[in-house]
């Protein structure tokens, strides 16, 4: 039997218990979260270093892209502790202080990265749906106004992960719960449910309604003279076309591959094992481990939104690439000027 942290414990009165096997997440956890550790750091770094020192106007998707990468980059320096505790299979060498830390950061970079991709999108689709009113909406100001906001709900929403992370001593080893201790799970059932509900069902479904208004928008006759004037035809509006095109496959892409299984087989899972301790014969042992395999099997998807994010960034900017490649155009310049010179 495996030290699972995610066992199904049995109900009181009938005395159930379904044990199984879940040593490939000894293997699967350390090696995908290391990977996400090495590449989400180096992309996260650099964001920062562009975003901070070389970016000298700041704009509305500027801020919510830094707070973005700020949030990613705190549950990235999680990630060698869990490396190492998974990799030691389930034995927590730290205290339960620092249990409950490492799963705050990752629900607060979870939710947190889904509302900041939101604030982004938002702003987007006000630029290319209203572009006058707008005009009066989004500012630098504003757009850290919303960021305190959003980490305020974050903060606020996940506190109770303090509470519910627990470490507990399993044959002469320590458990770090993922979810929480047996006796609590019920509680923390409700809870998830929530915000589940709140802080990702609802933003992924404002997410498809903005982005079907976006994409309606962009394909009507003379949306460039309306959103931008300057952009009337040609190079300009393909760019900028091209540009709002790339955003919503990468946040699209973000939270179908990344968020949505997770959540998906996570409250699977959840629901299974509930049902289980209530009553055994409602479902199977079988059905059970299936669900808690989908459900761990998802977990790297989730941590890989950290280095999805960047690729926003980098991608759905031209002024990104401008900027990196500013320093280089600049010495080739000089270059071809003192070439010139001595001809």
């Amino acid at each position: 039997m495996s030290r699972s942290d995610n066992f199904t414990y049995p109900n009181t009165s009938s005395g159930y218990l379904c044990e199984f096997q879940e040593d490939f997440k000894y293997i699967l956890l350390p090696v995908s979260y290391a990977l996400v550790f090495v590449i989400g750091l180096a992309l996260n770094a650099t964001a920062l270093y562009v975003i901070i020192f070389r970016t000298k106007h700041w704009k509305p998707s500027t801020i919510y892209m830094l707070n973005l990468t700020v949030c990613d980059t705190l549950y990235i320096f999680t990630l060698p502790f869990l490396i190492y505790y998974y990799a030691d299979e389930n034995d927590w060498p730290f205290s339960e202080p620092f249990c409950k830390i490492i799963r705050f950061l990752f629900y607060a970079n979870l939710y947190g990265s889904i509302l900041f991709l939101c604030c982004i999108s938002l702003h987007r689709f006000l630029g290319i749906c209203y572009p006058v009113r707008s005009l009066n909406w989004v500012s630098p100001r504003r757009a850290k106004l919303v960021s305190v906001a959003v980490w305020a709900c974050v903060l606020l929403c996940q506190a109770p992960i303090l509470y519910f992370s627990r470490t507990r001593d399993v044959d002469k080893e320590r458990v770090c719960y993922d979810t929480t201790s047996p006796e609590l799970f019920d509680d923390f059932l409700v809870y998830s449910s929530v915000v589940s509900v709140f802080m990702f069902a609802l933003p992924f479904m404002v997410l498809m309604v903005c982005y079907g208004l976006m994409v309606r928008k962009l394909l009507e006759p003379g949306w460039a003279a309306e959103v931008r004037p300057g952009l009337r035809g040609g190079l300009g509006t393909q760019n900028y076309k091209q540009k709002s095109v790339k955003m919503i496959i990468i946040v699209l892409a973000t939270f179908m591959l990344c968020f949505l299984p997770f959540h998906l087989t996570r409250s699977l899972y959840y629901s299974f094992r509930y049902l289980q301790q209530i009553n055994p014969a409602h479902v199977s042992c079988s059905l059970l481990e299936a669900s808690s395999v989908a459900y761990k099997v998802t977990r790297p998807f989730a941590s890989a939104n950290s280095c999805i994010d960047p690729i926003l960034y980098f991608l759905a900017g031209q002024g990104v690439r401008n900027t990196l490649t500013k320093k280089k155009r600049t010495g080739s310049k000089c270059i071809q000027q003192c070439d010139t010179t001595k001809l």
